[in-house]
């Protein structure tokens, strides 16, 4: 069964969501991430995908006790992949520590392939590739790599999933790429977690035909109501 990922993006302490990586174009959803998380676990969600804003731009993890106070809350229930700002072997252990599953890396991640080797030994890496029109953007979307996403998979052999984000698509409820994330799902050695754009159902009836796709990424359509926890991992199911 492909995995739900319910978000929760943090930034100073609250639940929001930003449009397009935008930080000027914020909407807050909420200041108790640990109920929001609950809610989730509570209509079934196996997953939460955190992503820590604040050190994702500034590398500073203010949100790190956040992060572990729902890692705890929903530990009987789910299990928490978190990214943002983890850059350092360090970071890994940390938030290993502090009861996540799964990190997520990318901007470090491409600057050093072998980082992920490192950290995978001590908990499992996810590789998030975050792309403009199929080239690779890192430090929080606000600079390109000259990596193309086709020529990324091959460097991370030990990548547990990788973590696919069209961020002209993220917060936009335009609806995911399709198309890309078919081919992300051929070309990659693990399987893809499709990140931005999810608006409906209808979208996530398509990704769950993808052959090789192991997850779907959803926050803003929950948080704007257009269906539940529930009524997607019926679809998914």
């Amino acid at each position: 069964m492909i995995e739900l990922y319910p978000a929760i993006d943090l930034r100073g302490g609250h639940v929001v969501r930003l449009r397009q990586g935008d930080y000027a174009d914020e909407t807050v959803y909420g200041d108790d991430p640990v109920a929001v998380a609950r809610g989730f676990t509570e209509a079934g969600a196996t997953w939460i995908h955190i992503v820590d804003l604040d050190a994702a731009k500034s590398g500073d993890p203010v949100n790190r006790p956040i992060i572990q106070s729902v890692a705890q809350a929903v530990r009987s229930t789910a299990k928490v992949q978190t990214g943002g700002g983890v850059r350092s072997l360090d970071d890994a252990r940390q938030l290993a520590d502090a009861g996540v599953a799964r990190v997520v890396m990318g901007s470090a991640a491409v600057a050093d392939p072998a980082l992920v080797v490192a950290a995978s030994v001590v908990v499992p890496v996810a590789v998030g590739l975050d792309h403009r029109n199929g080239e690779v953007s890192v430090h929080g979307w606000t600079q390109v790599s000259g990596l193309q996403l086709d020529d990324a998979y091959g460097l991370f052999p030990t990548a547990a999933v990788f973590v696919i984000t069209d961020i002209g698509r993220d917060g936009m409820l335009e609806g995911p790429d399709v198309e890309g994330l078919t081919r992300s799902a051929e070309l990659a050695g693990a399987p893809v977690i499709a990140s931005g754009g999810v608006a409906d159902l209808a979208d996530i009836e398509q990704l769950a035909v993808i052959d090789g796709l192991g997850g779907v990424i959803t926050g803003k359509a929950l948080y704007e109501g257009r269906f539940t926890v529930a009524e997607a991992l019926g679809v998914l199911s």
